[in-house]
C-alpha cells in the first residue's frame, strides 16, 4: 500500500515522522497535521476574508490619523512623503520574508513556531520563547492603542461640536474601556460571523480611505490650497535631534501603521488553502497598505497649514485638529466620523488576531499556569473565548497609561518594536543560520529570499534604538517628556528571559505536538525539542478530547 502524501511543510515533527490518518484529511488539515497540530477551528476564512482581517487590523485611515503625533509631529511633512517611501521599502522586505515562512509553516503559532523549528532543538526553545512573548506584547497592545485612538477622536468630535467641552483623561479611559468590551464580545462570536463582519469592515475601510483621499484636496478651503513642494517634502524638525534622526524617529508612525499584515499568518488555521492564501494575503496587505497609505500621506503633506497648531491642539487629537484647520466644519466632521468608524472596525480586527496568538501560545504552555484556560476552545462558538477576555483585561489595564501624560505613547512604541522584533527573529534565523537549507512552501521569493532577509534584519537593528529616543535631550529631558518605551517593553522582556533561565527552560521545549503520529525512521527521544502524543496510544485519547478542555497536553517520550 502506498504511503499517504505528506504536505511540504517545515515541521516540528522529527524527520521521517508523519501524522496518522493523513489520507482521511483535507489538504489543509493534512498540512496542519504535518506541522504537529490537529484541526480545532473551522476553516471558514477565504483568501479575501483573511485579507479583510489583515487590512482591518492595519486600518490605514485610523492608523495614520492616530499616529500623527509621531509622524509630522517629529519631522513635519517629510515624514509623510519621502520618509514613507524609504521605510516601506524595508517593510515590504519584512512582509515578503514573513510570507515565505507562512507558506512553509501555515499555523496560528506563526512566527513563534517558525523560530522554534528553524533554530533547531538546542536553540529553538529560547528563540521561540522570545519571539512568542514579543509577538504577544504586540498583540496585547494592538487593540488598546487603536481603541484609545478611537475614543480620543470621538471625544474630539464632541469638543468640535461644543467648544466649551474639553475631554478629560478619565473620560478617555472609560470610553476606551467600553469600546474594548464591545470588541471582546464581537471577537467571541463564531468564526464565520467574525469573517463576515471583517469583510464588511474592510469594504468600509477601503471606501472611507478613498473618499478621504479625494475629499480633502477637493474641499480644502485654505489659500493657497496646496503647499509648495519644498514644504510638502521638507523637514520641519520638532525634536532636539539632528534632522536625519528626526526622520528616522518619525518611522514610528509608519512602522506602527504597517504592522497588521501578520494577522494573515495567525489566521492560517482558519483559512482554506492556507499555504497559498496566507502568504498572498500578507504581501497584498503590505503592498496595498504601502500604496494607499502613501496617497493619504501625500494629501496630508500638501494640505497641512500649521504643524505646530495641529500637534499641540486642545482637542487632544491631531487628526481632528488637522481636519478642522483645512476643511469646513460639516465636512471635517464627516471625515472624522468615517475615521472613527474605521478605527472601531480596526480595533475589532486587532482583538481577533490577538486572541488567536494567545491561544496558539497557550496551546504550547507558554503562559505557565494560565495556559490551561487560555487554550480552551469554546464548545458553542469554536473560538478561543477565554483568550479574548484575557487580552481584553490586560488591554484595559495598559490604558491606565493615559493618566501618565506622554506615557500613553509607549503603547504605540511597544507595538512597533515588539512587532518587528517578533517578525525578524525567525527571518534572521532563516537567512543567516538555515540559509539554503530552508524548506520552501509553494509560495516563495526565489533568489530574492536572501537579500530580503538581510534588508529586513538590518532595518530592525537600526530602528530598535531609534524608537526609544525621546524628543528632547540633555537638560530639557524630564520624566514627563521621557520616552518610556525601553522600560515598558524592556522590563517585561527581561522578566520573561529571567523566567526562562530560572525555570521555563526546564519544561518549555517549543511547539507541542498534539496529534497522533507514528515514527517511520527515528525515535522521538532523540529530539528533546519536540514533545507530543505517545505514538502507541489509542487515537481515542486525542479524538475523544472535550473541546472545552482545549488541546491535549499529554506528553510523549522524552
Amino acid at each position: 500500500m502506498a504511503e499517504p502524501h505528506v504536505p511540504p511543510v517545515t515541521s516540528a515533527l522529527p524527520p521521517g515522522d508523519q501524522p496518522d490518518h493523513l489520507s482521511e484529511m483535507s489538504e489543509d488539515e493534512a498540512a496542519l497535521a504535518a506541522l504537529g497540530y490537529k484541526q480545532e477551528f473551522k476553516r471558514e476564512f477565504s483568501a479575501w476574508t483573511t485579507f479583510a482581517v489583515s487590512f482591518a487590523v492595519m486600518g490605514l485611515l485610523p492608523s495614520i490619523a492616530t499616529t500623527m503625533w509621531y509622524g509630522v509631529g517629529y519631522a513635519g511633512p517629510a515624514a509623510n512623503t519621502w520618509g514613507w517611501i524609504v521605510s516601506v521599502i524595508f517593510i515590504m522586505c519584512v512582509a515578503s520574508s514573513m510570507a515565505e515562512l507562512a507558506s512553509s509553516m501555515p499555523t496560528s503559532g506563526g512566527l513563534y513556531y517558525a523560530s522554534a523549528v528553524l533554530a533547531g532543538p538546542k536553540f529553538g526553545p529560547f528563540a521561540s520563547w522570545i519571539t512568542g512573548w514579543s509577538n504577544w506584547f504586540l498583540q496585547v497592545t494592538g487593540a488598546p492603542s487603536v481603541d484609545y485612538g478611537c475614543a480620543a477622536m470621538t471625544l474630539a468630535a464632541a469638543s468640535i461640536m461644543n467648544p466649551e467641552y474639553v475631554p478629560t483623561e478619565w473620560q478617555t479611559f472609560l470610553l476606551t474601556a467600553f469600546i474594548m468590551l464591545i470588541h471582546a464580545c464581537l471577537s467571541s462570536m463564531p468564526t464565520l460571523w467574525i469573517a463576515n463582519l471583517n469583510s464588511v469592515g474592510t469594504i468600509i475601510n477601503i471606501l472611507c480611505l478613498v473618499i478621504t483621499i479625494i475629499i480633502i484636496p477637493a474641499a480644502a478651503m485654505t489659500q493657497p490650497k496646496f503647499q509648495p513642494n519644498e514644504v510638502a517634502w521638507g523637514i520641519q524638525n520638532y525634536t532636539e535631534w539632528p534632522d536625519g534622526v528626526a526622520v528616522l524617529m518619525s518611522f514610528l508612525s509608519i512602522i506602527w501603521t504597517m504592522s497588521g499584515y501578520d494577522a494573515s499568518f495567525h489566521l492560517s488555521e482558519e483559512c482554506s488553502n492556507a499555504a497559498i492564501a496566507s502568504p498572498r494575503s500578507i504581501v497584498f496587505t503590505a503592498a496595498s497598505g504601502s500604496i494607499l497609505g502613501f496617497f493619504l500621506n501625500l494629501v496630508i503633506a500638501y494640505t497641512i497649514q500649521d504643524v505646530d497648531e495641529v500637534i499641540n491642539t486642545d482637542l487632544g487629537q491631531p487628526w481632528a485638529a488637522y481636519l478642522v484647520q483645512i476643511l469646513p466644519q460639516p465636512i471635517a466632521m464627516a471625515v472624522l466620523a468615517m475615521t472613527i468608524i474605521c478605527a472601531f472596525m480596526m480595533g475589532q480586527g486587532c482583538m481577533v488576531a490577538a486572541s488567536r496568538v494567545c491561544f496558539a501560545y497557550a496551546r504550547d504552555d507558554c503562559f505557565g499556569i494560565f495556559s490551561g484556560p487560555l487554550k480552551k476552545v469554546n464548545r458553542h462558538t469554536l473560538t478561543p473565548v477565554n483568550a479574548v477576555w484575557f487580552n481584553t483585561i490586560i488591554g484595559i489595564m495598559l490604558n491606565l497609561l493615559i493618566f501618565g501624560g506622554v506615557a500613553i505613547g509607549a503603547i504605540f512604541s511597544i507595538g512597533a518594536i515588539a512587532a518587528y522584533v517578533a517578525f525578524t527573529i525567525p527571518i534572521t534565523i532563516k537567512t543567516f543560520y538555515v540559509g539554503s537549507n530552508f524548506r520552501r512552501g509553494p509560495w516563495h521569493l526565489g533568489w530574492f529570499s536572501m537579500p530580503s532577509g538581510v534588508m529586513s534584519t538590518m532595518f530592525v537593528l537600526v530602528m530598535m534604538p531609534i524608537l526609544c529616543f525621546p524628543t528632547v535631550r540633555d537638560g530639557d529631558l524630564t520624566p514627563e517628556l521621557m520616552n518610556w518605551t525601553g522600560l515598558v517593553y524592556g522590563a517585561p522582556m527581561f522578566i520573561v528571559i529571567i523566567w526562562f533561565a530560572v525555570d521555563a527552560r526546564k519544561w518549555f521545549k517549543g511547539p507541542k505536538i498534539n496529534i497522533q503520529h507514528h515514527m517511520l525512521h527515528q525515535d522521538l527521544s532523540a529530539h528533546p525539542g519536540v514533545t507530543g502524543i505517545d505514538p502507541i496510544e489509542s487515537s481515542a485519547v486525542v479524538e475523544g478530547a472535550d473541546l472545552e478542555k482545549g488541546s491535549s497536553n499529554k506528553s510523549g517520550k522524552t
